[in-house]
């Protein structure tokens, strides 16, 4: 088993460092206890975990969108994350999308950009360039109700895809799809990485799903969420359904990723 493979976050695409977070409600929860992993620029992430193990707050909390308790900190290519001080380097994807329902496609896309003011002719040549890329280019004038559910998860993706963050961040994106459409994206988005090699941390509840698409998965122990495994997937790249599903190391890697999580 293997926990905690950082020495130093100081060149570390995500550094992550004795974080803990608890809640104080009526009752106080801890959510996260001692979390600490390191993830080098360009590698493609997943966490594990049983339902309430903290998989979603670590990713808020690496994200900056919510702090870690005192002692513990969270470092994106060096600079130390907060709420008050989060890295533009890092962009955020949640399972739910957020698409404006009265704007087009191409309107939904421009949104962060825009807002970070990125000069208008650069973005034109972002968007021109991401569409085709996500095969949404014949609708980028249509509107999220005429999408289906994969397209729209694919546009929430184009949101941040068109900054160009360093480091992506992935909370269960189609956890909501249907299991042929969330197959088809899983390969879209293997595609994308691909091409684009930003570094990703993906939250899912599938093992299927993180042993085909990383390089490594971090599996969490039961409430309060620690990493209990780091185990790094040895499969060819590039991958593709058929044959990367197909191998006998996958299945293995799949039955191993289920015993240690009580999936028998």
């Amino acid at each position: 088993m293997k926990v905690d493979n950082a020495e130093s976050g100081a060149e570390a695409a995500i550094h992550v460092h004795k974080v803990g977070k608890t809640f104080d409600s009526h009752v106080k929860i801890q959510a996260l206890q001692e979390v600490n992993f390191t993830i080098p620029q360009g590698e493609f992430v997943s966490i594990l975990g049983p339902s309430g193990c903290g998989k979603s707050t670590l990713l808020r909390v690496v994200s900056g969108l919510i702090d870690p308790d005192e002692g513990g900190e969270v470092r994106i290519f060096g600079h130390r994350q907060s709420h008050r001080d989060m890295s533009d380097d890092v962009g955020v994807v949640f399972q739910t999308h957020n698409m404006l329902p009265w704007d087009t496609v191409e309107s939904n896309i421009r949104l962060a950009a825009e807002v970070r003011k990125l000069p208008k002719q650069e973005l034109d040549k972002r968007i021109d360039a991401l569409l085709p890329v996500l095969k949404l280019e014949k609708f980028r004038g249509s509107y999220p109700h005429q999408l289906s559910g994969g397209m729209r998860q694919r546009a929430a993706l184009g949101q941040i895809l068109v900054t160009r963050p360093k480091v992506l961040l992935l909370d269960e994106p189609f956890g909501a799809l249907d299991a042929l459409t969330r197959d088809q994206l899983n390969v879209e988005l293997l595609r994308l990485w691909q091409e684009m090699r930003q570094t990703v941390l993906l939250i899912t509840h599938s093992i299927a799903e993180a042993v085909f698409l990383s390089d490594r998965i971090l599996v969490m122990s039961e409430h309060p969420g620690r990493i209990i495994e780091d185990i790094r997937i040895d499969l060819p790249r590039p991958r593709d359904p058929r044959t990367s599903k197909e191998a006998v190391e996958f299945g293995r890697y799949v039955a191993r990723l289920g015993q240690i999580m009580g999936v028998d």
